[in-house]
Parts: structure tokens; sequence; C-alpha cells
């Protein structure tokens, strides 16, 4: 019950696995089978990612950081 992501050649940002918090950043809450990719990240060159238990990061190559979600006791870092 974990999910992934990946970065590919083109700096898209993919995920799949368990959504069930929101963690595989599609907007939604469910599982995706299949590598989906987040639109969210259109425009940005995405340069690591990183998967927690149920969040996700992401880091642009001008520094700019990501993150989505389950994000209890402000772990994501935006005030929650």
């Amino acid at each position: 019950s974990g999910h992934s992501l990946a970065i590919t050649a083109d700096r898209s940002v993919w995920s799949w696995g368990s959504g069930l918090v929101g963690q595989l950043g599609h907007g939604v809450c469910q599982d995706q089978l299949l590598p989906r990719k987040i639109e969210a990240f259109a425009g940005h060159q995405v340069v690591v990612v990183s998967a927690g238990r149920s969040h996700g990061l992401a880091i642009t190559a001008n520094g700019a950081v990501f993150a989505w979600g389950q994000g209890g006791h402000r772990c994501l870092g935006h005030g929650e």
C-alpha cells in the first residue's frame, strides 16, 4: 500500500500506487495502478523527488520545493 514517484528525461514527474490521502499529486484521493503524469509540474524542471509514507516532495532546478499529500502536524510546511 505504498506509492512511487519518478522523473523522466524531460523532467516531468509521474506517480502511481496508493493515493488515498492525495499523495499522488493528481488532485484526487484514489489509487493509480499505472504511472500517471502529475500535470501540476508542467513548466517546472523537477530534479529531485521523494515519496514519503503519505506525501510527496519535489525540488526544481531553481530551488523551489513542493510538498503534497497528508500533512498532519505541519510536516509539509504549509502551516496547517
